[in-house]
């Protein structure tokens, strides 16, 4: 590669990265200045907007777009456990904004971090000891199907950790068993961001983000093993078509 053109994707890429720390610091102390005291469908709307101007200074700054394929079911619908890919941070950006209201499920030590585990709070995010696979499971059930109850969407990361791009983790059953026993649909979501925006590297390429959201799955009468393998499956076979 051209060492200018490296030094260029250097100096685009710290840009972003002093951008995102603004934006997520502002809009953690503004928006629980703000609307600490809101319900979350409210509250949840100023954090949200934190997460576009992200994804529009990424744009900007890297020239990273994104192209989506499939529809995210219309807010009117029964909430749903949406299944996705783990490959960086751009996907919690990203689909907070697209699925709201969504409630994440994330490792507890995040929620530990200033600013961006202040604003993980405020956006109902819960946090998940995964040291103790058994009580995290037990909280994600417990947790999880109320925030379903509640009217709004959970989002869990089956695999449970970043995935470099093009390779495979574990497909965890717990997000398809807490679809079952709350008798929510399951929404399968793919995506190549990993291919620009390395998990454990600072420099971002420029170019398209593809992500593409299934169909809405059934949960009736499902085992959680078999669903679990099944959108893990569809899962790697969208991430195989995509560049």
């Amino acid at each position: 590669m051209n060492p200018l053109y490296q030094l260029l994707l250097i100096l685009r890429s710290a840009l972003f990265f002093c951008a995102l720390a603004l934006i997520i610091a502002f809009t953690s102390v503004s928006g629980i200045l703000l609307t600490g005291l809101l319900p979350f469908k409210i509250r949840g709307r100023y954090f949200v907007l934190g997460n576009r101007a992200i994804l529009l200074s990424l744009r900007l700054l890297c020239g990273v777009r994104t192209e989506v394929i499939g529809q995210v079911p219309s807010a009117d619908r029964i909430p749903y456990v949406a299944l996705a890919k783990h490959q960086t941070q751009w996907e919690t950006f990203f689909l907070q904004w697209a699925l709201f209201p969504v409630t994440t499920v994330v490792k507890r030590e995040l929620l530990s971090v200033p600013f961006f585990g202040w604003g993980l709070r405020a956006m109902n995010a819960i946090g998940i000891d995964r040291s103790n696979p058994r009580a995290a499971m037990r909280q994600t059930m417990e947790k999880g199907s109320r925030c379903l109850a509640e009217g709004c969407n959970l989002l869990i990361f089956p695999e449970g950790t970043r995935v470099a791009h093009g390779q495979r983790g574990k497909y965890a059953r717990g997000g398809a068993g807490i679809a079952i026993k709350a008798g929510r649909p399951v929404l399968p979501i793919a995506h190549n961001a990993g291919r620009l925006w390395p998990s454990k590297g600072l420099v971002i390429q420029p170019g398209t983000i593809t992500v593409h959201i299934g169909e809405l799955i059934d949960t009736e009468g499902a085992d959680a093993k078999q669903l679990a393998e099944e959108v893990g499956e569809w899962i790697e076979a969208r991430c195989a078509e995509m560049p």
